[in-house]
């Protein structure tokens, strides 16, 4: 049994007689046919290419990219120094250019996700992956390098007490 995604909304042109027809002479995909139509096709996104280019140029996008991994290696170094646990990942800029997920203890990871939000105003998810809870770290050009700090900070107080 095949299981498709369906679109919740296409527009008024999309036929659904079409998605049955599985060409092999480079016709669409069922899968293709039905995601192409849109309900809208809202052109905000290809209206904004131009100033978000603007805004990284204004704003040294590479500097910033690259404190970014810098303040997520300086997390990962000081939760790997916490937790005592390996890494999932090399340390390289090719597995977590902007964010890293780091081993944590095992927790109840909802628990300490609202605890972190709670009473120390940090938002990160804690997840589990293969039996293991792990700190999704973001570094992304809205953060700071405080936040990365505050995150540890509170994780500090939680595993050393």
């Amino acid at each position: 049994m095949q299981h498709f995604l369906e679109p919740l909304v296409v527009s008024q042109r999309w036929e659904p007689e079409r998605t049955n027809l599985l060409s092999l002479d480079g016709g669409s995909s069922r899968f293709v046919l039905e995601q192409e139509w849109q309900g809208t096709r809202d052109p905000a996104t290809y209206l904004s290419v131009a100033a978000a280019i603007q805004f990284q140029a204004d704003h040294d996008w590479p500097r910033v990219r690259h404190e970014c991994l810098e303040w997520l290696r300086d997390a990962r170094r000081r939760i790997e120094e916490l937790t005592g646990l390996p890494p999932i990942c090399h340390d390289s800029p090719e597995w977590s250019a902007q964010m890293g997920a780091f081993p944590l203890p095992a927790c109840d990871g909802a628990a300490l996700q609202r605890w972190l939000h709670d009473e120390h105003h940090v938002e990160v998810p804690v997840i589990e992956w293969n039996g293991r809870q792990l700190v999704r770290v973001p570094a992304q050009g809205y953060n700071t390098e405080a936040d990365v700090k505050v995150l540890v900070g509170a994780l500090r107080v939680l595993l050393l007490s």
